[in-house]
């Protein structure tokens, strides 16, 4: 009679659950909101033709029966969590168009699958175990709730990767760009070339930043804009130190090479740096694991010879 209760109980949640997607999914409950009846009023751009629109027949019927339900949750974890500023930030850092809604929506599929997961989970172990449906619930919850903190991790991974990969260039390309201007190039023309002869994460943020300068937007003001996406304190520095350079009229090829050398210093520092956290972490198992062991060796056959009696 339990094992009947125990799937009843089950069956009774995933009616519940479906009728609650019926139910939301009504076209009473799906009224558009303030904010989307003005929208069409204030774009600031004409609507494309409708010979181009993607019309429904182009997507899945599950991504345009799901596609309400995942727009709320996003707008629901975007409430819970808050923080589209950093989120905007880290994508650029990482390379990715600044769209904050569309990364909540993939925060929200991943904590749905983290959800189903956990769900799986804590089903087995119900039937298997023969416990309640408590622990369903709660892996479930936790799988929602890990799944939409590792899509936030795995965005944070992404720009950190990007950035060093950046570090790893910037020497390089300052070096390049001091030759350039040295050679008598220009500081947009010493831009283009190294832009052309070199690839890489650096090589396109510089392209970028040269179509913001061809574009109408002054080099200061591009180089600016090339260090707020980045976010590297060292290439920030080194558009500063050529920012001033340019509109004080200094001698534009020196302080390319000061630059590029600090690069290289700093490089050099991280290096050290990186270095000494890696003997101390080489630390960690000899002193937790060889030298207890080694102890315990010259201990052993001295205690095999006492005799502890009351």
């Amino acid at each position: 009679m339990t094992g009947l209760v125990r799937e009843g109980a089950f069956v009774g949640m995933l009616a519940g659950v479906g009728l609650l997607l019926i139910w939301r999914g009504l076209p009473r409950n799906r009224r558009p909101g303030l904010a989307d009846r003005v929208l069409p009023y204030l774009r600031d751009t004409p609507r494309p033709s409708r010979l181009l629109d993607d019309g429904p027949g182009t997507s899945g019927v599950l991504a345009v029966v799901a596609a309400p339900l995942v727009r709320d949750l996003a707008a629901g974890v975007e409430r819970v969590l808050g923080g589209s500023a950093s989120v905007r930030s880290r994508q650029l850092r990482a390379g990715s168009p600044p769209d904050v809604d569309r990364f909540r929506a993939e925060q929200v599929l991943w904590g749905v699958l983290g959800a189903v997961l956990g769900a799986a989970v804590g089903t087995l172990l119900a039937v298997t175990r023969g416990s309640s449906f408590v622990p369903v619930v709660i892996l479930t919850v936790l799988g929602f709730g890990l799944g939409v903190t590792s899509a936030d991790y795995l965005l944070t991974v992404r720009a950190t990767r990007r950035e060093r990969r950046m570090l790893a260039e910037f020497p390089t390309i300052a070096e390049l760009l001091a030759l350039a201007v040295g050679a008598g190039e220009g500081a947009v023309g010493a831009l283009e070339r190294v832009c052309r002869l070199s690839h890489g994460e650096l090589a396109t943020e510089l392209g970028r930043c040269l179509a913001d300068a061809r574009a109408g937007a002054s080099l200061p003001v591009a180089l600016h804009g090339l260090a707020d996406r980045t976010g590297l304190p060292g290439l920030r520095r080194f558009v500063d130190g050529v920012v001033v350079a340019v509109e004080r009229g200094t001698p534009l090829a020196e302080v390319l090479r000061a630059q590029a050398q600090d690069v290289r210093e700093e490089g050099r520092r991280s290096l050290m740096e990186a270095g000494g956290r890696k003997e101390i972490a080489m630390m960690v198992p000899v002193v937790f694991l060889i030298l207890p062991v080694t102890v315990l060796f010259a201990v052993f056959p001295g205690f095999a010879f006492f005799r502890f009696t009351l």
